[in-house]
């Protein structure tokens, strides 16, 4: 198995390299056992390096970018020349052969051919194939960035529901004091039951919050814990926390970035060029071919006798299809179908990349006030609800003021951590539109290759980010289902219509 680190960087942290170790990237193994639950450590960074190496998404786009290179290969030696040996053993009879004495006739030959004049079929055919095989290496850098991407917003999702746990767990314990109050307060005399009652009911209310709260949590681990082909049971201790962190760029200069190093659309211009290289190839049908000829002969009453005759020849054939009914024709207009909708899908793919990028930009603006709109809304909570507690200490204010004030002060703090949940997914979004890069740096890419006529290979060395993404990318065995351990699982009876 050969994957390399396609960020450039050393992510692994040497608790993570124990894990690894200790069997919690049982992936890497390839041993197809159940593992027990166990935590990890594991920072955004070494979650999308842990994405980009096991990912099986990634691994199909490396499979196709193999068959992408064998393609080519077979297109090249579609040029070379052809060997082939032929035998025929018979048996004869009749007044015919009743003078060559034998009952058998044996009959082998050698035949080597090699074309040398195709109309520009087989040249066509090892050009379209090259485009092929660029468009593979542009698919698996959109990929790779598409799990870039669900990567980090899977880890988001985890931060996200983390905090919102806290901010639960901090109203329940918030309205447990309140209801320890009432209830003094009630054994004295100055509320009454009404208010130890509703403050219980807001009590189990915000408990069956709470509950849902970790278990968005937990499903949202989960998630993150398959995509990384993990046990699904694994527990992840993120040690980050959601931030803010203002970008600069602006959306006019994000669109241009955008529309020049999508690898999505340089892979649909080479689809176009590979399509019309595919009506070159139709329109070659139309002109002769001419290819070299040899070929020898023996035949006899036995296999290998002596008593034989022996022939060979040497020469050139050459054919020309003067007419086939229409059949050359229909190719060629198919293949012209082929390039406009080619054409169209390349147009479709820039139209959607300005609006990929236009949303995310408008997310990450919108994101972005909502953080500041809601800092302050907090603090504002947090006034009124402390005000609220001294009035209703005072015997001034109820015991509903109290609460709506909590509920205000709770529901101004997760939308704060939503708020910046939502920044941090809208800017890893946008870095996707963009097409920030992962391994190849497309404009590189496609100068390289069509400039100075570089193999995919040597175009993908001049356009690598990293040293590490100079290799070409290997196809690897395919790895059995990441199990949990199942081994304590007990039977359960089914209990459905009793």
């Amino acid at each position: 198995m050969k994957f390399f680190n396609r960020s450039g960087k050393k992510y692994y942290s040497k608790k993570l390299k124990a894990a690894i170790l200790a069997g919690v990237m049982a992936f890497s193994l390839y041993t197809n056992v159940g593992f027990a639950a166990q935590a990890v450590n594991m920072t955004l960074d070494e979650a999308i390096q842990i994405a980009l190496e096991n990912n099986r998404i990634i691994k199909q786009s490396i499979a196709d970018r193999e068959s992408a290179r064998w393609q080519l290969s077979e297109a090249r030696r579609r040029g070379n020349p052809n060997l082939s040996w032929s035998t025929q053993a018979q048996a004869i009879g009749g007044s015919y052969y009743d003078s060559y004495d034998r009952k058998r006739a044996f009959n082998n030959t050698l035949e080597a051919t090699m074309p040398i004049y195709d109309g520009g079929t087989l040249k066509e055919g090892r050009i379209a194939a090259r485009y092929g095989l660029n468009a593979a290496d542009l698919n698996l850098e959109d990929a790779l960035q598409n799990v870039r991407y669900q990567t980090t917003s899977y880890y988001y999702r985890i931060l996200q529901t983390a905090d919102q746990v806290a901010v639960s767990e901090e109203q329940v314990k918030t309205l447990q004091e309140h209801l320890r109050i009432v209830n003094a307060q009630f054994r004295a005399g100055t509320v009454a039951k009404a208010d130890v009652l509703s403050t219980e009911v807001r009590l189990a209310n915000a408990q069956q919050t709470l509950v849902s709260y970790r278990n968005n949590y937990d499903i949202a681990m989960a998630t993150l814990c398959n995509y990384l082909l993990l046990p699904v049971d694994t527990v992840v201790r993120p040690p980050e926390q959601l931030s803010y962190n203002k970008y600069n760029l602006d959306l006019t200069n994000c669109t241009a970035y955008a529309l020049t190093n999508r690898p999505d659309a340089a892979a649909a211009d080479y689809a176009v060029k590979q399509a019309e290289s595919n009506v070159r190839a139709a329109k070659a049908a139309l002109r002769p071919k001419v290819n070299a000829v040899a070929n020898g002969g023996r035949n006899g009453d036995k296999p290998f006798s002596n008593n034989r005759n022996d022939s060979w020849t040497a020469g050139i054939s050459a054919s020309w299809n003067i007419f086939d009914g229409g059949l050359t024709e229909a190719q060629v207009n198919e293949a012209d179908a082929a390039v406009i909708k080619a054409k169209e899908h390349a147009a479709a793919t820039r139209e959607e990349i300005q609006l990929d990028v236009r949303s995310a930009y408008l997310s990450l603006l919108a994101a972005e006030k909502n953080i500041a709109t809601t800092k302050v809304a907090i603090t504002s909570a947090e006034e009124d609800y402390r005000i609220a507690q001294v009035r209703y200490a005072a015997g001034v204010g109820t015991n509903l003021d109290v609460m709506d004030a909590s509920d205000k002060l709770t529901q101004a703090k997760m939308n704060y951590y939503s708020a910046l949940y939502e920044y941090n997914t809208a800017k890893a979004s946008l870095d996707k539109a963009m097409g920030i890069p992962v391994e190849i740096d497309v404009p590189r890419y496609i100068a390289a290759e069509s400039e100075d006529k570089k193999t995919a290979v040597e175009a993908r060395k001049d356009s690598a980010v990293t040293e590490k993404a100079k290799e070409v990318p290997q196809i690897s065995e395919v790895a059995p289902p990441v199990t949990i351990d199942l081994s304590e699982a007990q039977q359960i009876e089914p209990t459905f219509g009793k």
